[in-house]
Order: C-alpha cells, then structure tokens, then sequence
C-alpha cells in the first residue's frame, strides 16, 4: 500500500523560504519519478517540479525555476522541495505525487499524499 504524507508547509512573508518533505513508503522509491504538485484557491492541478528515480534528472514550472530546488534521499525514501524567495502566487495546497508513466507533455500518476498548505501573505 503506497503512502506519501507531506509536512513542512506553513505561513511565510513574501521573499521568505521554506522547505518541504514528502515520506514515502509501500513501494520501491527510487524506480519511480516522483514530483510535487499544487493546488492554488479555486484553480486546477499544476506541476510544479520532477525528479527522475535516481535524482539525476530535474524538471520545474518555468514560474519556479531558480526558486525552487527539488531532491530525494533514496535511503530514507524521502523527497524534498526546498522553496526560496516565495512569492504570493505559491500560495497553494502542495502535493507529492507518485508518477506511473512520464511523457513529454504529460506525466500519469497512481498515488498522491494528503497535501501541506503552504500561504505566502504579509
């Protein structure tokens, strides 16, 4: 049974940083890409960033890019996404996400965690 549970969201002033974690267990982390999600207010799903199995390769949202770094411990079957300079349009319910299958233009996922509300406000 897989289970992924977020934490480290929290309130934060703009320009600020956080870091959040993702604790997977139930399958083989490291075979699978893993990425972090967000759900902004009245919005849609978007992705925000992927890391291939063995961390090698990355991918962002354009509007993240320089701002954010993803990363994993394989050995604790952890992921991270450390945010900087957050902005109030990251202001969103962040999710970590098992994917199945990872196209160019789409990526399938099976499994997604409970979400950690994340608020960029002065």
């Amino acid at each position: 049974q897989v289970q992924l549970v977020e934490s480290g969201g929290d309130l934060v002033q703009p320009g600020g940083s956080l870091r959040l974690s993702c604790a997977a267990a139930g399958f083989t982390f490291s075979a699978y890409w893993m990425y972090w999600v967000r759900q902004a207010p009245g919005k849609g799903l978007e992705r925000v960033s992927g890391i291939s199995g063995r961390g090698g390769i990355t991918n962002y949202l354009p509007s993240v890019k320089g701002r954010f770094t993803i990363s994993r411990d394989n050995a604790k079957n952890t992921l991270y996404l450390q945010m900087n300079s957050l902005k109030s349009e990251d202001t969103a319910v962040y999710y970590c996400a098992k994917a199945t299958v990872v196209y160019t233009d789409r990526v399938d996922f099976d499994s997604r965690g409970q979400g950690t509300q994340v608020t960029v406000s002065s």
